[in-house]
């Protein structure tokens, strides 16, 4: 059974990453610690009342393809109708629409709650506030007008519409077409892994769809972006006639059961889906790029929002659980067993410098949206662009890692189905695939968020860690692990450099050492926030000596066994380029 880690959440949110500094920022300036325990306790209220219970029955039931329509489990459709009716679908969007314009530090730490009580269900709002984030910011006044308000309300649901059979993560492979027609285009093509592309919540879904239009130029350079709903929305917003498309079936996958992931056919039956143009012309993949990164984001809070589930089921299991007895106690716990407590402090300690990653990337994105000095918000924008990929692929493989160990704490029993644990390890491993696999991740790291500016997003990350550090050497308590978090930054500066040298020979030497250098990236980071957590824990002691003593251990552990990878990982990217890239495949 799964309970929202509201103390956890609440620790990373007011204490490491400082919501409270929304207050100054336009926009934000009624935000309050206050109001954002007020929306953490109603979240955790309604996904451990709601979303928890239905979790198991999703896994085993899943979701049903007919000639009619997706069919996931009843008990989803009934969640998601309380869902939307207790507004959690306006959380995050923008007032004019509907929506109550919660930052994005604070949602992100709500998605946490869903993604652990019920990452199945918890798919399908994720992409409509996608789809919400590309058509504020991408389309017209009329577009907005006509569509916004259902799909904030939660009476509609939004997809993205990116892959194909033959193009995989390969865009510019693309063969949707859109052909031009009066003002709006008739779309015509196959797209898969198109997650809630049909169910039954709702009366209407919006897809956006990439297709290139008849005559445009090959490539990523040739494609567009179009709203192409499931029934046509009439000027006033109403919903009319079915549009040609149809999911033509759901895949059978390793996890996420009762999430349907479909193949969507548009224009089937000849006539072609109507679509309505996103922007301009030629320019789809970069407004999808809106929808994408805030879709990274959410699923890499995914990968340590499984690791705290995984984490929770097997410290119970541990507790209870009788085997042999333990060197150095009187007890018969496994927990007592020291490998079984460098499992959990492995989970533990990965979902906590996770957790507060991802919530300090969240408040970047906030600053760079609504500050009012220029240079303020172009600083945090790089900041928050530098760290989505490092949130995506370490969060997620992080994920995967401690579902894993998640299984060997339970031993034999974890590999059996009915404990529960092996859900967690088969719904985890999809997040470092979906929206961009971990290597797609790093590659990103590496060339758009350093190799494009030279690594000066990421030197003024390091400067100002740095910073921080001289700030917390300054404590007697937290002194004798700052050098080896000031040497662990070296390393990251030093290997920051490695790539930009390896990238200046060819992209193929620098992609060779990406990953390495995005779990650099990763574990660096999470040390920072460990550091910052157990200055905390030891400044606050007295206002709750247990908790604060629980956070003190897991970040000596951190630092103390998860830190020491840096080493290896800057070795690898210094030195492993060469190894790589020469390496052939018969």
């Amino acid at each position: 059974m799964y309970r929202a880690p509201l103390k956890e959440i609440r620790f990373a949110l007011h204490q490491l990453v400082g919501d409270a500094q929304l207050t100054s920022t336009a926009g934000f300036e009624d935000y309050s610690v206050e109001y954002a325990d007020t929306v953490l306790d109603e979240a955790a209220s309604f996904a451990e009342r709601e979303l928890v219970p239905i979790n198991v029955v999703g896994d085993r039931k899943g979701a049903i393809w007919t000639p009619e329509g997706v069919k996931p489990p009843a008990e989803f459709k009934a969640a998601y109708a309380k869902y939307a009716e207790a507004g959690w679908s306006t959380l995050r969007a923008p007032t004019e629409f509907g929506g109550q314009g919660a930052p994005t530090v604070l949602n992100t730490a709500v998605e946490e709650i869903w993604s652990s009580a019920n990452l199945a269900f918890k798919l399908c709002p994720m992409l409509t506030r996608g789809a919400v984030e590309a058509l504020v910011h991408c389309g017209n006044d009329d577009q907005k007008r006509r569509f916004l308000p259902k799909l904030v309300s939660g009476a509609w649901t939004g997809t993205m519409n990116l892959t194909e059979p033959q193009a995989g993560s390969d865009l510019g492979a693309i063969r949707t077409r859109a052909v031009p027609d009066g003002e709006n285009y008739r779309v015509f093509g196959e797209k898969i892994f198109i997650t809630y592309g049909d169910h039954d919540f709702t009366e209407n879904i919006v897809h956006l769809v990439l297709a290139r239009i008849d005559g445009a130029p090959a490539g990523t350079r040739g494609i567009s972006l179009f709203i192409v709903p499931k029934h046509i929305v009439d000027a006033g917003g109403n919903v009319g006639a079915a549009n040609d498309l149809r999911c033509s079936a759901i895949e059978r996958k390793l996890g996420i059961h009762a999430s349907p992931t479909c193949v969507m056919t548009y224009g089937g039956s000849g006539d072609g889906a109507l679509g309505h143009l996103v922007g301009e012309a030629n320019r789809g993949l970069e407004y999808m790029f809106v929808m994408m990164n805030a879709a990274r984001l959410s699923v890499g809070l995914e990968g340590y929002a499984l690791a705290e589930r995984a984490y929770q089921q097997a410290v119970e299991w541990a507790r209870t659980r009788v085997q042999g007895r333990p060197a150095g106690t009187t007890g018969a716990a496994i927990i007592g067993h020291t490998d079984v407590k460098r499992m959990l402090l492995t989970m533990r300690s990965g979902v906590s410098a996770a957790r507060a990653t991802a919530l300090y990337a969240g408040l970047q994105l906030d600053i760079a949206a609504n500050a009012s000095d220029p240079a303020v918000r172009a600083s945090a924008q790089a900041r928050g662009d530098l760290l989505i990929p490092v949130v995506k692929g370490c969060s997620t493989e992080m994920g995967v890692t401690s579902a894993s160990l998640g299984i060997q704490v339970h031993g034999g029993m974890g590999f059996v189905e009915d404990t529960g644990a092996a859900q967690h390890l088969r719904d985890v491993r999809i997040t470092t695939i979906y929206e961009g696999t971990t290597g797609i991740q790093a590659i990103d790291l590496i060339g758009r968020k350093v190799g494009r500016d030279g690594g000066a997003a990421m030197r003024e990350l390091i400067a100002d860690m740095r910073a921080d550090l001289a700030r917390l050497d300054a404590s007697a308590d937290v002194r004798g692990t700052a050098g080896e978090v000031g040497e662990a930054f070296d390393r990251l500066a030093a290997a920051t450099a490695a790539v930009l040298t390896a990238g200046a020979r060819g992209a193929q030497y620098a992609q060779a050492i990406a990953v390495p250098y995005l779990h650099l990236a990763g574990t660096v980071i999470g040390a920072w926030m460990m550091l910052r957590a157990y200055d905390v824990a030891t400044r606050d002691d007295a206002s709750d000596p247990e908790f604060h003593a629980s956070k003190r251990q897991e970040c000596r552990f951190y630092l103390d066994n998860v830190l020491p990878q840096v080493l290896s990982l800057a070795r690898i990217v210094e030195r492993g380029a060469d190894s790589v890239v020469d390496a052939e495949f018969a």
